[in-house]
């Protein structure tokens, strides 16, 4: 099978790394393509370029489905452009939030998100109360431009760490462009640090494994 990861913003290193990270947990038969907008805006941390960022998506959407894209992985917290690419898209089309929030549901009672910068807590908060999650997750952030993290996120480990409370029972990743703290976060804290990307490759495969789609019956029909 054949995925596209898209990254809503214009920035291609971010792309490069979702990928890369998309493609330590993808099967060994299914192949990874990253998807980066020629035109929009370089970071999504507002609703005026979380419109840009959408048209970005349905772009890349429009382009896959050329290039006979089997699946979609949306990389951009708060999951943009994700209604509207579910009804563009034959195939599925799962956001990372979504996925990273279902993840945790599955491994802890208790989970928060670390996201960035810290107007874009309600983007994060319009998923969570989406899913009606509201009550076992915790939505905080961190006052760091996206484009601080376009070429790795280590040396944020430490502001990230003081995020996390006695109670919390698992992490969740709040920034595409963060995939890098997966593993040392994990050791310093001693529970599940959640990647939206990694989370949502195997969900867009066991989809399509299964024959499933967006429903067609009302809100997700084609344009």
């Amino acid at each position: 099978m054949k995925i596209m990861v898209i990254n809503p913003n214009t920035t291609r290193s971010m792309t490069d790394a979702v990928v890369a990270a998309a493609r330590t947990v993808a099967r060994p038969d299914t192949e990874i393509v990253g998807g980066t907008p020629a035109s929009g805006v370089p970071g999504v941390e507002s609703h005026y370029e979380e419109v840009y960022g959408a048209l970005g998506v349905i772009d890349q959407v429009r382009q896959g489905e050329d290039q006979g894209i089997d699946g979609y992985v949306v990389a951009c917290f708060g999951d943009t452009g994700v209604p509207a690419a579910r009804e563009l898209a034959n195939g599925p089309v799962v956001g990372m939030t979504e996925a990273a929030l279902m993840t945790a549901a599955l491994i802890a009672h208790r989970f928060t998100i670390v996201t960035l910068p810290r107007r874009t807590i309600a983007h994060s908060d319009r998923i969570v109360r989406d899913l009606g999650l509201g009550h076992r997750c915790t939505v905080r952030a961190v006052d760091v431009p996206v484009a601080d993290v376009s070429h790795g996120s280590a040396h944020l480990a430490e502001i990230f760490a003081q995020q996390v409370h006695p109670d919390d029972e698992a992490l969740i990743l709040g920034c595409a462009g963060l995939t890098d703290l997966v593993g040392p976060l994990t050791e310093r804290l001693g529970m599940p640090v959640i990647d939206g990307v990694t989370a949502a490759v195997p969900m867009v495969e066991g989809l399509i494994a299964q024959g499933l789609t967006s429903s067609r019956v009302n809100t997700w029909r084609h344009p």
